[in-house]
């Protein structure tokens, strides 16, 4: 056991101090699920755009994965408990102007400045969990973070439809009901969990390095929304932003590899288990966060449902995971192999969304649920085992690093499928629209009115609506089973590894690889 770092904990002790981090990243986590089934109709009622639909989600991914790596370096220079509350007072204030948005504009600028809390719980709760429990015992616990994975998916849906189909709620009490919830994770940490204070005196956080990173990150998202539509594949714009976010991210990479505290460390994520984790869950990301963003504007505007029905029609796919991430947590702790559980979940992964990848206006809702259901157990099988497989390869110093960098490159991952998926969605539906109301190219035939806000359109305009989303969703499924096909190589290319029963490494030297 390394000096500054807590002892192991008993069972009582260990779920005495999850419940917050628990509390703490369900709010996280329902704080994007409750927003999912409403988003249609509160970009409907501001009278936005597709594009600005998309953003309304990319805004805090981006946010969320450009803190990551800060928040995990952080983790191992400062109070973990501390920062895990910081994160929730910075989740809190963008929750509330959130709900007090009057525009898209105003709400897209809420939501990046809550995705900057929302990425210091998601990094922080792995850092935490991994500090008091061994690799090897975690995957027992991993069946709990999976139950409030799953309660959050399912739950939130199902909470955000009702609340805006309370005509004495609306849709702004999407973002307002998290903030009791957060306020209590606030405090039941803070009296669950113990854990000692670390303290250097030589503290070096490398602001340059993330502030790079998220730039470059930023233009690149920034073209791939607009590139197509607003601009050409092949012109100055494109030039300037992609060769610039190129260029910006070189100028990252440049700086991590020469600081002396770099917020995404090279030295680890260059071994071979780090770097394959990272590849798989970089693709599991593009094809998880940018299919299942989609899922409730194609029951909605694709097919007709209300909120609450889209909510419901979600439970499939979040039983999957929930199933999954229990069963493949409790055998994983029983044998201590990784592997398999993740190539299993990879290629089933790809299956499901190359079910999904059918689906149109009109497909059997039942058919749609079991392709819903087999992505869930994917995700539920890969998203906590790639991050447990990282954990098992470092050194105690570099947890909250090395944890950071894989929630990192799966948020980066979500963040880029969303808003590439989202691009695509929106051009296929502007053309189509076009081309089904016989309006020149680039109209939608809908005037002033947003094509989203269902209710302000003639019956016949709703019903060409509903097809054309129904239609083309089916077509960014196919595009996320492509995308998934990566993680499954990466996930093959894994060496065998074995969890250990200790919280830290037996020695510094240890080779991480071939554990």
């Amino acid at each position: 056991m390394k000096v500054g770092e807590a002892a192991p904990m008993g069972h009582r002790q260990v779920l005495e101090s999850l419940s917050g981090l628990l509390l703490a990243l369900f709010v996280a986590m329902i704080s994007s699920t409750v927003v999912s089934t409403a988003l249609p109709l509160i970009i409907g009622s501001l009278n936005g755009t597709q594009t600005q639909y998309t953003w309304v989600v990319t805004a805090t991914l981006l946010t969320a994965t450009a803190t990551t790596p800060v928040w995990g370096k952080l983790a191992d220079l400062f109070n973990k408990k501390s920062l895990v509350q910081v994160a929730i007072v910075i989740f809190v204030v963008g929750s509330v102007l959130s709900g007090f948005s009057q525009d898209t504009g105003q709400l897209i600028a809420a939501r990046a400045f809550q995705g900057i809390g929302i990425g210091g719980l998601q990094a922080l709760v792995q850092v935490v969990i991994a500090s008091i429990i061994p690799p090897r015992e975690r995957g027992r616990y991993n069946g709990y973070l999976g139950a409030v994975m799953a309660v959050a998916t399912v739950g939130g849906p199902l909470l955000g439809g009702l609340i805006v189909d309370v005509p004495w709620l609306g849709w702004r009490w999407c973002f307002f009901v998290g903030v009791p919830i957060a306020l209590v994770a606030f405090v039941v940490l803070q009296r669950t969990l113990k854990l000692q204070t670390v303290r250097r005196d030589d503290v070096r956080v490398d602001y340059l390095g993330a502030g790079l990173i998220a730039a470059g990150v930023s233009v690149l998202l920034i073209w791939v929304s607009f590139v197509g539509n607003s601009f050409a594949w092949l012109s100055w714009q494109t030039a300037a932003m992609a060769g610039g976010g190129v260029v910006v991210l070189g100028l990252a990479v440049l700086v991590e590899s020469r600081v002396r505290e770099p917020v995404v460390p090279l030295t680890i994520v260059v071994q071979r288990t780090p770097a394959l984790a990272i590849v798989a869950s970089l693709a599991v990301g593009m094809a998880m966060f940018g299919g299942a963003v989609f899922l409730g504007q194609y029951f909605q505007v694709g097919r007709g449902y209300t909120p609450t029905q889209a909510g419901l029609l979600t439970i499939p796919m979040m039983a999957g995971v929930l199933v999954s991430s229990t069963v493949s947590g409790r055998m994983i702790s029983r044998s201590g192999m990784v592997k398999p559980y993740i190539v299993a979940g990879t290629i089933i992964l790809v299956l499901g969304f190359l079910g999904l990848g059918m689906v149109d206006h009109d497909t059997a809702l039942w058919l749609v649920g079991v392709d819903m259901a087999v992505v869930g157990v994917g995700v539920g099988m890969t998203m906590q085992n790639l991050v447990l497989a990282v954990q098992n390869s470092v050194p105690m110093r570099d947890l909250g690093a090395a944890s950071a960098s894989v929630t990192f490159f799966r948020s980066l991952g979500g963040t880029i499928g969303v808003s590439v998926l989202g691009a695509v969605l929106a051009n296929r539906v502007t053309a189509d629209l076009a081309a089904a109301l016989r309006v020149p190219a680039g109209q939608t035939g809908t005037g002033d009115v947003s094509a989203l806000n269902l209710t302000a359109l003639p019956p016949e305009v709703q019903t060409v609506v509903h097809t054309v989303y129904g239609d083309a969703t089916g077509h960014i499924f196919l595009i996320s089973a492509a995308v998934a096909v990566v993680g499954v190589v990466a996930a093959l290319l894994l060496k065998p590894i074995t969890l250990r029963s200790t919280i830290d490494l037996d020695t510094p030297a240890a080779d991480p690889v071939a554990r």
